[in-house]
């Protein structure tokens, strides 16, 4: 959909304050670990910051909380095009398209590294053997050499930062690689989880649980151990996509594109504890600033290659009551695919994937503007974000 010229010229406005408010000059020194033997304290593995607020692990990824290291990089939004094997760089101040440059082949995510220095292009090559990732500098907003790596669709962060976790989807397992070097060190596999895909972390760091798009279940693993733990088959899941563990570490909300909502998971006890219906085609996952609202892209299709113009829409779940409090619908139609928050909290960036266009949702109203990129556009990143460290995918910080 486009954005009406009134709504432009109201950004344009608007741009010099968005500046200000989405890369603040003061930036929040980092958060010390509380001690262990505090009241409600977390417990986490050796080597992963602590948790300051045990209610909400999202308080330090809220609006202001942006550390000194990267306050100054670009101010950016990064697309990958999975068919057109590059990527796309946005201004967020003007809407504009500002940098354009060839990546490898059929890049799917834009991924900040742990320590937030390099932002990972994860060029999967589906059905080759030539994948890679390309580092892209987000101080000068430039990409580097690609370093070969097998079939990274996805990437992510073990919570102590020693390594980077690739989701090598295709076979079915998860490879351990130095998060510098890309170095192997270990891998896991997954031979029950087809289609191994999005993942989340546990409060303390010891768990992550990975979607597994083609099997209808999830599979947890033990990251001290290094071991999987289990599967859990969801009792009407079809394509489970992008997961979320609540404010307070106990929850696990997984959207399925073809169930149209979110499945509920006790991490813990690693048991479907509800459903929560959204949109057609559910699929990203995204906290507000505040860590209060979960923001889920419907891709308005229950199929991998939809069409345009379709049901997409975006529901806004309040975490507290864990109920949809309100749906915000595409005009004309299209597909909210994934992406993430502004550093403000004011802005929704998501990719369209079978639009050609990437969306800029205004959290306030739910209006929406729409600008043209390339083609297919997935997995984009928004930089730099408030947060102490990443976790991977396009930007879960904590």
């Amino acid at each position: 959909m486009i954005a009406h010229a009134s709504q432009h010229r109201a950004l344009r406005a608007a741009a010099p304050a968005l500046l200000a408010l989405l890369f603040p000059l003061a930036a929040v020194a980092q958060s010390p670990a509380p001690p262990a033997s505090a009241a409600g304290a977390v417990a986490t593995i050796p080597g992963m910051p602590g948790v300051p607020d045990p209610t909400n692990l999202y308080s330090e990824q809220m609006a202001g909380k942006v550390l000194p290291a990267v306050a100054n990089d670009l101010p950016r939004v990064y697309v990958p095009h999975v068919k057109s094997n590059d990527v796309w760089v946005i201004d967020p101040a003007t809407m504009k398209v500002v940098d354009k440059f060839k990546v490898g082949i059929n890049p799917h995510h834009i991924v900040p590294s742990w320590d937030m220095k390099t932002l990972w292009v994860a060029n999967t090559a589906e059905g080759r053997k030539d994948g890679s990732l390309t580092p892209i500098d987000p101080k000068t907003g430039k990409a580097g050499k690609p370093i070969p790596v097998d079939d990274p669709y996805n990437m992510y962060f073990t919570p102590d930062g020693r390594s980077a976790i690739i989701v090598a989807e295709a076979h079915k397992r998860l490879d351990f690689r130095d998060p510098q070097s890309m170095a192997l060190q270990h891998s896991i596999e997954v031979p029950e989880c087809a289609g191994v895909n999005h993942a989340d972390f546990a409060i303390d760091g010891r768990y992550a649980i990975f979607t597994c798009e083609f099997g209808g279940r999830l599979v947890k693993i033990d990251l001290v151990a290094k071991k999987v733990v289990g599967y859990l088959r969801l009792k009407k899941s079809k394509m489970p996509q992008d997961i979320r563990i609540s404010p307070d570490g106990k929850l696990f909300y997984i959207a399925d594109m073809k169930a149209d909502g979110l499945f509920v998971v006790d991490g813990d006890a690693f048991k479907e504890v509800g459903f929560l219906p959204t949109g057609v085609g559910a699929h990203g996952l995204y906290p507000s600033r505040d860590g209060r609202k979960l923001y889920v892209a419907n891709r308005g299709s229950n199929i991998i290659q939809g069409k345009p113009k379709g049901k997409g829409s975006v529901s806004v779940v309040d975490f507290a009551t864990g109920k949809v409090e309100t749906t915000w619908l595409l005009k004309g139609g299209g597909s909210p695919d994934m992406g993430n928050v502004s550093a403000d909290g004011r802005w929704l960036w998501l990719s369209a994937r079978y639009d050609d266009v990437v969306y800029a949702i205004d959290t306030t109203s739910g209006e929406v503007a729409s600008i043209p990129v390339g083609r297919e556009p997935h997995g984009l990143t928004v930089w730099p974000q408030p947060g102490r460290y990443s976790l991977g995918h396009t930007g879960n910080m904590r």
